[in-house]
This record gives structure tokens, C-alpha cells and sequence, in this order.
């Protein structure tokens, strides 16, 4: 049970675009519980499509990260203090800090806000924070994870859907680019390559859905050279003709863009998120981060499905192809370092497996009029 009504909520979640798109659920039913409340959000630049457009939300503070921390250290500290000061100028009665880390506790402590929610994990933190989240989960979605924030308050949870908006312009643009009627969005790449799949095993898919299962095939990536050169490669292995627009399109656009497809397939990246925020069935291949935690939510369900550590998993309509290795997953940055994690490449993933999700993911889903 609430036993207090606050005015004006800033949420922080200074994380990544899909750790961003996730707290949406939690932005929801702090609207359903504090309906007369104004509720910002503060986030890393870069991030800020995920939230922009959403209904529940006045205003967003974008913290450049990158920016400050070029700068030499007299000016990084005069940009740290601007930014607080804007912060506590806006006079928020309760502040909730979605991540661990100093920044978000130095924030919510000089905004002299009455209640601050927050990880206490240190000195700082215990100074900052007024009522505490969790700081060991176990087996637990990341959506779970931001709503304990309104647990601890006492408040309802209504729904755990994600959601993302975009605008006319957004729609237009994918009108524009005369797509067929029906198609499958693949994107197979992310800013982390070693949670990128086998080349060899991309293209193969790619072959597969084209010339086997007749339907066009739809390219993403984001416009960042080693993603563009990792499209190029699996095309120059292909032989068939998907649609690359790899490079061309915003998150914004790339989301309107995946509200048109049949089913998506794709690793584990904020695209994949969105097309789960669209209500679009999704293949994922995990290594190595946990579909227990950042699995594609099914917005029907209220409870997870990913109960077990690796191997494959669905939630509703969506499937996680993950390997069952006892290192999977290692939360690493590859294989010894690396960069490439051999869980996703042909020593792990099993092709004709993959292909066979993908065949009756293909006959189960219905057709997607555009």
C-alpha cells in the first residue's frame, strides 16, 4: 500500500539504449500509482530515443557522457556540478536510481529530494538513498529488477509491457522505402561484437528464409563502420538477395520499421528489445549474457519464462537459443579475452537446430499486413 503521493519523479538509468527501453514498464505504473505526479527521466546521451514520445513522461535530462569525459579534470567537474545543479533545481520529491554507481548517488543526494530510491552498496549510497533496492537478484529479469523500485514503495504493478514511440515522420520514412508486403527483420550484429553470431551461420539463415521458406529478408545495423564491414562480410557469404539497410535508419525508424515484420531474428541488442517492446515474435541467440535476465519480454505475460540458466528457452511467442554449456553464460567479453565467443559460433550453434525454429516460427506466425 502507498503511503505517500509525490509531485515530481525523476528516474535515473544512466545505461545502455535497451536497459533504457526496459524501465518502461516501470515509467508506466509509477503513472498509474501517482497519477498527478510529473515524471522525468535522466539518461545518457545516445539512449534518449528509447523514451522520447512516451505519454508518461515530461521531460528527459541528457547527460553526455562521452562529452565529459574528454574534458580535462577542472572542466569534468564543472560539468558534473551543472548538471547536478539542474537536477536539484527542478525540486523532485522523490528520485529513483536505477543502477549501482557513484553518479547516480552523488545526483540523487544533492537533490534534496525527501525520498531517494537507490542500491545501497557503500558509504555514499547509504548517505544517498532513503529506501533501498535489492543488490542481489539471482534469476531475475531486468524488468523485475526496475520494478522493485516501486515495490519498495508500496505501489501496484499493473502490467510489465515495454513500450516504444515514434513519430509520422518515422512511419513515412519506412513507407517511403516501398518494402515488400511481407518480410523477416534480421539483425545480426550488435555495438558488442563478441555477442554477435557466426558470419557463416548469418548468412546461412539468411540463405535459408530466402530461398527455403520464400520470404524477403529485411538488414539492420546501426551506422557504426564495424558493423557496417560485419554486414558486408556475411552478404559477400550469402547467395541470396536480402534487403540491406544496414546503416540508414535511426533507432526510431528501425522500430517502425520492425512494427511491419512478419517475426524478428537477431541477437541480444536493444533492436531485439524494441521488436519485443512491437509485439513481434523474436528468435535470439544469447552467449554470453543471460536470457534469465535480458530476455525478450513477452508484453502478454506478467511472469517470465526464462527459468534456467542457459539452453533454449521461449516466453510466449518469443525463443532463446542459447548453448548449454556450463560457462554460458560467462558474462565475458569472449573466450579469453578474445572479442568472439565460440558459444556463437558453428562450434556452438547448431544450424539445422536454428533453421527448425525458424521454420515453425515462420508457419505459426500469421502474415503482418503493411
Amino acid at each position: 500500500m502507498k503511503n505517500k503521493e509525490f509531485k515530481k519523479i525523476l528516474i535515473i538509468k544512466f545505461r545502455n539504449i535497451g536497459d533504457v527501453l526496459l524501465t518502461t514498464p516501470l515509467i508506466d505504473n509509477l503513472k498509474i500509482n501517482y497519477p498527478k505526479a510529473q515524471i522525468d527521466m535522466a539518461v545518457n546521451k545516445g539512449t534518449e530515443d528509447m523514451v522520447t514520445l512516451n505519454p508518461n513522461l515530461s521531460k528527459i535530462h541528457i547527460y553526455n557522457r562521452n562529452y565529459v569525459k574528454s574534458l580535462p579534470l577542472l572542466k569534468k567537474i564543472k560539468e558534473e556540478i551543472k548538471f547536478i545543479n539542474k537536477i536539484k533545481k527542478e525540486n523532485y520529491d522523490l528520485v529513483i536510481n536505477l543502477t549501482k554507481g557513484d553518479r547516480g548517488a552523488i545526483i540523487a543526494l544533492f537533490s534534496q529530494a525527501k525520498e531517494k530510491v537507490g542500491f545501497k552498496e557503500n558509504f555514499l549510497s547509504n548517505l544517498a538513498f532513503t529506501k533501498s533496492l535489492p543488490l542481489t537478484q539471482g534469476i531475475k529479469h531486468q524488468i523485475e529488477w526496475d520494478l522493485d523500485a516501486l515495490r519498495v514503495l508500496g505501489g501496484d504493478i499493473k502490467h510489465k509491457k515495454v513500450s516504444i514511440y515514434w513519430d509520422e515522420k518515422d512511419s513515412k520514412k519506412i513507407y517511403g522505402l516501398k518494402l515488400p508486403e511481407n518480410f523477416i527483420h534480421f539483425h545480426p550484429v550488435s555495438r558488442w561484437l563478441f555477442k554477435c553470431i557466426d558470419d557463416k551461420i548469418s548468412a546461412n539463415i539468411i540463405d535459408f528464409i530466402e530461398n527455403n521458406l520464400g520470404t524477403k529478408v529485411v538488414i539492420t545495423a546501426a551506422p557504426i563502420e564495424k558493423e557496417i564491414k560485419k554486414i558486408e562480410n556475411i552478404l559477400s557469404l550469402t547467395k541470396s538477395s536480402p534487403i540491406n539497410l544496414a546503416g540508414e535508419l535511426t533507432l526510431k525508424q528501425t522500430a517502425a520499421l520492425n512494427k511491419k515484420a512478419k517475426f524478428f531474428v537477431g541477437v541480444d541488442t536493444a533492436i531485439m528489445h524494441i521488436s519485443a517492446a512491437n509485439n513481434i515474435p523474436i528468435v535470439a541467440f544469447f552467449g554470453p549474457s543471460g536470457a534469465f535476465h535480458w530476455g525478450p519480454w513477452d508484453n502478454n505475460l506478467m511472469k517470465s519464462g526464462y527459468n534456467f540458466k542457459n539452453g533454449f528457452q521461449t516466453m510466449g511467442k518469443h525463443k532463446v537459443i542459447q548453448v548449454k554449456w556450463d560457462c554460458a553464460p560467462c558474462g565475458k567479453d569472449g573466450c579469453n579475452g578474445s572479442k568472439i565467443s565460440e558459444c556463437l559460433m558453428e562450434k556452438g550453434l547448431d544450424i539445422e537446430f536454428i533453421k527448425k525454429e525458424i521454420k515453425e516460427m515462420n508457419e505459426s506466425t500469421s502474415y503482418r499486413m503493411v
